[in-house]
């Protein structure tokens, strides 16, 4: 399994929008992905909104959302569970 952890920090006035859109928009594609898994959504007191979405195997990237909605590009980065 492969877990993706997607950030973006909204815009100050616009961190209900980026949520929506994530929610509405960006997360619907990966429904019918049979690598898929789930996805989880957060968001953080500065206006952050987190993604983390498992995959079986070859994540999606998340579309970029709208330019008006981030103060900056968003990031992922992949990871691997640990055997402990």
């Amino acid at each position: 399994m492969i877990v993706r952890m997607w950030e973006a920090r909204a815009e100050s006035y616009g961190l209900a929008d980026l949520i929506t859109w994530v929610c509405d928009t960006a997360l619907p594609e990966f429904e019918h992905d049979p690598r898929h898994l789930s996805s989880e959504v957060f968001s953080s007191t500065d206006h952050r909104v987190v993604v983390i979405s498992k995959w079986r195997s070859d994540p999606r990237a998340l579309p970029d959302p709208p330019p008006m909605l981030v103060a900056r590009p968003p990031h992922s980065w992949d990871f691997t569970q640990v055997d402990r």
